[in-house]
């Protein structure tokens, strides 16, 4: 029997799964990390192979296709030579397809489908592909100096906004008591050693400050309100740029999205849903995980005649 691998690789833990051909065995594992700057290529792939040969695939079973989407792939030269040189040795017989953990984001959440997968959780990001296969992809780039729109970039500006109001270059809001209370602060200043020694080298407790953001606007903060709009507004420019490098037959054009950010609901949602409305696009919720989008993708790659039934499993999920 033969089998098909689709691997989710994200920052924080790696999803990967195995379908047979028929779609009748469906199998899944979380492992760790799989960014390779952080832990290393030879790391990362390796144990991303343990778990595939792990999976009981039986004395017949066989990889015959994988899809690995990983972070960061596409952005380094040197980081892409590597990481498929690794991949080769370590999947010496079995076809391999290598690309950004974004494309398999998009592949999930649209089932293949044309349309534009927007994410807002620790970062942002968005990624599209047309009717004629064209793709193009906006934001992503790093929290130093990207990532607007996401919960690390509200989280970074909440406690700017704190910072202002502490000093009285704006007016104090709900947002100040909030982090006061927090963090417990009797001196104001308390807080530039607690972000320095606890906060700033890492990125997801930085996003966590986001809930901060949510808690002051659901109080009534106008600051902490206003930073949702303008999270928004920066996700949909994420969306119109890139769907001005697109050529959508259909209209409109689906735009799917996913990420912490969305869990503020009415903070975020109704202005967002009007701004892609606005840009021509048809919100959706996704229709699968990214692991599953990478699995999508190993069917496309391997075995195109299996997606339908595959599709059909997946729901069933």
């Amino acid at each position: 029997m033969k089998y098909y691998v689709g691997v989710d690789g994200g920052g924080t833990k790696t999803a990967i799964c195995a379908a047979s051909a028929d779609s009748s065995e469906i199998m899944s594992e979380v492992t760790g990390s799989a960014s390779w700057r952080e832990y290393g290529v030879d790391y990362v792939i390796e144990r991303i192979r343990m778990v595939i040969s792990d999976f009981p695939l039986g004395q017949d079973g066989e990889i015959a296709g994988i899809t690995m989407g990983l972070p960061c792939f596409g952005e380094s030269e040197i980081g892409d030579k590597e990481l498929k040189k690794v991949i080769l040795e370590l999947f010496p017989n079995v076809p391999v397809y290598v690309t950004n953990d974004v494309e398999a984001g998009w592949a999930g959440s649209l089932g293949l489908n044309p349309g534009v997968n927007v994410v807002a959780g620790t970062g942002s990001i968005a990624y599209g592909k047309d009717e004629a296969g064209t793709t193009a992809r906006s934001g992503g780039w790093s929290e130093f100096f990207g990532d607007e729109g996401s919960c690390y970039w509200i989280g970074r500006e909440t406690i700017g906004l704190f910072s202002k109001q502490a000093d009285g270059r704006i007016a104090k809001d709900e947002l100040y008591s909030i982090v006061r209370d927090e963090f417990k602060i009797s001196n104001d200043f308390e807080i530039v050693d607690l972000m320095h020694n606890e906060y700033m080298n890492n990125r997801d407790k930085v996003a966590t400050l986001q809930l901060l953001a949510k808690e002051a606007a659901l109080a009534g903060s106008k600051c902490a309100k206003g930073l949702y709009i303008k999270a928004t507004e920066e996700l949909h420019l994420l969306i119109t740029a890139t769907r001005d490098r697109l050529n959508f037959i259909q209209k409109p054009f689906l735009v799917s999205y996913s990420g912490g950010l969305f869990k503020t609901g009415e903070l975020v949602l109704p202005h967002f849903i009007s701004g892609v409305e606005a840009a021509g696009g048809k919100p959706v919720t996704p229709m699968f995980e990214p692991m599953y989008g990478a699995l999508l993708l190993a069917f496309q790659q391997n075995h195109p005649e299996g997606l339908t039934k595959l599709k059909d499993r997946l729901k069933e999920i």
